[in-house]
């Protein structure tokens, strides 16, 4: 089934020297990018790290700080990547727990302003354990008869992210072929970060969604806690969470 697009959509995957979204690099990007026109282009792009690729994530993609070392680093490149999804919706696989989150801390470590809450995300994964509750290999199995080649290397992972959610959309009738329906259908909560440390609640009110605080609102806790915020921001936590934190504060310091 074709996909009923209003805007572009990009799909992406990243392949990272491991899963840590605050400390973790990116080392490959592959992006298929669908106009409405149902036009499709694919770009895969290597990136030097700055760090070291650990051992065990070297063994799941395969690539090596050998083959990354005379590639562009992200501050280098970002800014190529930032245009080419100008204006895209953002689908991945497990893409709103890991692969935006990351994106984003990348464009903020490089200084590229870019406003990803304006997209929406559609997250085939979700999709999927919803339906089915399956991995990437399975689902590509299950929902187009086809076994993945290649699996673990971003560009293979990409398009059979894209080829599920058309067959996902082909088998199952209740799903809408609408990016703002799949959007809202594929999030699990409605993050005020992209990590999902602080999300919205019923009330549309930002609430922690981690440790001690967990369940209570961050105004509040800023105000009744003051030194809560100081440890978010001096401690190992995304730089966009600290960012959408920071908003907050502000807002309610200006009011």
């Amino acid at each position: 089934m074709k996909l009923n697009l209003k805007n572009p959509i990009a799909f992406f995957d990243l392949e990272t020297t491991g899963l840590n979204v605050s400390k973790d690099r990116i080392v490959e990007i592959a992006i298929v990018k669908i106009s409405p026109n149902g036009n499709e282009e694919t770009k895969t792009y290597r990136i030097n790290p700055t760090i070291p690729i650990p051992k065990e994530s070297s063994a799941i993609h395969g690539i090596s700080d050998e083959d990354v070392k005379d590639e562009p680093t992200f501050k280098e490149i970002g800014k190529t990547i930032a245009k080419y999804i100008e204006g895209c919706d953002l689908a991945g696989y497990n893409s709103n727990r890991f692969d935006i989150p990351l994106l984003a801390e990348e464009f903020l470590r490089a200084d590229i302003d870019v406003d990803m809450r304006k997209r929406k995300f559609v997250d085939v994964q979700t999709i999927f354990h919803k339906m089915e509750q399956r991995t990437l290999i399975a689902a590509y199995k299950f929902y187009c008869g086809k076994d993945l080649e290649g699996a673990h290397g971003a560009e293979a992972d990409t398009v059979a992210t894209y080829e599920v959610l058309k067959s996902q959309l082909d088998k199952y009738e209740e799903l809408e072929n609408d990016i703002d329906y799949l959007s809202k259908f594929s999030t699990q909560n409605k993050n005020a970060d992209f990590a999902g440390m602080i999300v919205f609640d019923k009330k549309g009110v930002e609430t922690f969604n981690f440790g001690k605080n967990k369940g209570k609102a961050v105004e509040e806790v800023l105000k009744e806690q003051p030194g809560y915020y100081g440890w978010i921001m001096n401690n190992d936590f995304p730089l966009y969470t600290k960012k959408v934190l920071t908003e907050i504060k502000l807002r309610n310091f200006n009011m």
